[in-house]
């Protein structure tokens, strides 16, 4: 088990790239989460040098993702399941319903806090914003995904000095 942590880096750094990756691996007997890119437009209308992308995330039971932040704004949308999901720096504000019309908050997650996010609900995370997520339930959570980061960036730049 000494070699876990190693690997999870390994994993993680790996995932970066590619059509569907795996994003970080968990301890023997539990799956991985898979990450899928499913669009992308690279220069979109009002944010030169930057890439909207479409990603659908899974995550079986037992899967986790390591502390990390990601390097643009990203807005995830849990379709099915619930994400345990741990802010240690920064915040994330938990809503539900229509963006456009009838959209609520459920709550904040605050550094140092740990929250369920249910299927239905969505999140944007801000750059700096440091978490993990972890499926602690007995059903695969997927959670769709839309990014805005600089081209070229990573989907995530994993965390691994001290935060405090």
């Amino acid at each position: 088990m000494r070699t876990l942590p190693l690997l999870l880096v390994v994993a993680f750094l790996a995932a970066l790239g590619g059509a569907a990756t795996v994003l970080a691996i968990t301890p023997v007997g539990s799956q991985p989460v898979v990450r899928t890119a499913l669009a992308e437009a690279r220069n979109p209308a009002g944010a030169p040098g930057k890439t909207l992308g479409l990603s659908r995330v899974t995550v079986d039971p037992g899967g986790s993702l390591p502390l990390h932040r990601h390097p643009g704004t990203q807005t995830a949308y849990i379709a099915r399941g619930a994400l345990t999901y741990t802010v240690v720096m920064g915040r994330v504000v938990v809503r539900r319903g229509n963006p456009e019309t009838d959209a609520r908050v459920v709550r904040t997650i605050r550094g140092g806090q740990t929250a369920v996010i249910r299927a239905g609900s969505w999140i944007v995370e801000r750059p700096g914003t440091i978490h993990r997520a972890a499926n602690r339930g007995g059903r695969q959570i997927v959670i769709w995904l839309a990014t805005l980061f600089r081209t070229g960036a990573p989907s995530a730049i994993l965390v691994t000095t001290p935060v405090r």
